[in-house]
């Protein structure tokens, strides 16, 4: 019976380490795990690859000659391993512009395990034109398995100028102020202080998404109601001031999404990373409003 590559690789660590003691904590074996694999691949081998001396184990010249080989049959295969990711075609990625800019774009460095092809749009693209879609809903896509991320939160942010006019500093006093046009504005007063203005003061500009909506706000155009976990830096920098803590919960959430019939690893492994960064980013914004 051939051993298996297992316990040869057990062997290679043994020569290269001098001692089965070493060699079991490279492995996170015992010493007697070790002992034990050793043994056996000597029972297979039918000749001992080391001589016991006390405490001390000498490798045969044989299992030296054999370590070598394994090592070189080691690296060839983790050479083998390179190229195929290398030659594999890249992950094709679409996300919305925002959430790409400011969530998805600073963290794809980290992510090691394949090529991106980052594909920016809020256009809702045909399943066979990517691998994962980052989209927002309510979940249910037709022939697509979904990652929960996180919801959408909206929260306002106004320049510092127009937080000076907060006076009274209550949501009601907010009302007053010019607002960028958003349509979930009633449903965070609503939420806020459970009723709804009888009127809301909006600018005449409608912008289509929140980079533009926060461009505005820094230029103290209006107050833009929009997500603060993307725009954590400018009211860190002092661009933009959140003026409360209520925070407008869902319902809709943020999805990563890859073809419920696409059997290859990588559009799984990269949700699970997603899904990940996802919770580092909950976590953050809990320790922000408390």
């Amino acid at each position: 019976m051939r051993p298996s590559l297992e316990s040869l690789k057990v062997l290679e660590i043994c020569v290269v380490s001098g001692s089965f003691a070493r060699a079991a904590e490279r492995l996170f074996l015992t010493p007697a795990a070790v002992s034990l694999r050793i043994r056996t691949l000597e029972d297979e081998l039918g000749e001992p690859l080391f001589i016991r001396r006390g405490p001390r184990v000498v490798p045969t010249p044989k299992a030296i000659l054999l370590a070598k080989g394994v090592r070189r049959g080691m690296d060839e295969i983790h050479s083998a391993l390179a190229a195929f990711e290398a030659a594999s075609p890249p992950l094709r990625v679409t996300a919305p512009p925002t959430l790409a800019t400011r969530w998805l774009a600073p963290r794809l460095s980290s992510y090691q395990r394949c090529e991106i092809e980052l594909d920016v749009s809020a256009d809702i693209r045909d399943p066979s034109d990517f691998d994962v879609a980052i989209r927002t809903g309510a979940g249910n896509w037709p022939g697509l398995e979904g990652f929960r991320l996180f919801p959408v939160q909206l929260t306002p942010l106004l320049a510092p100028s127009l937080a000076a006019l907060l006076e009274p500093q209550v949501p009601e006093t907010l009302a007053t102020l010019p607002l960028l046009p958003h349509p979930d504005w009633e449903r965070w007063f609503l939420s806020a202080t459970g009723n709804v203005p009888p009127e809301l003061n909006f600018t005449r500009v409608e912008y289509p998404n929140h980079d533009l909506n926060v461009n505005a706000a820094c230029a103290g155009e209006g107050v833009a109601l929009v997500p603060l976990g993307f725009f954590e830096p400018l009211v860190k920098s002092g661009a933009l001031v959140v003026p409360f803590d209520h925070v407008l919960d869902g319902p809709d959430w943020h999805f990563a999404l890859f073809r419920n019939d696409d059997v290859r690893p990588g559009p799984r492994e990269f949700c699970d990373w997603l899904y990940e960064q996802s919770r580092l980013t909950s976590a953050a914004l809990e320790v922000r409003t408390k």
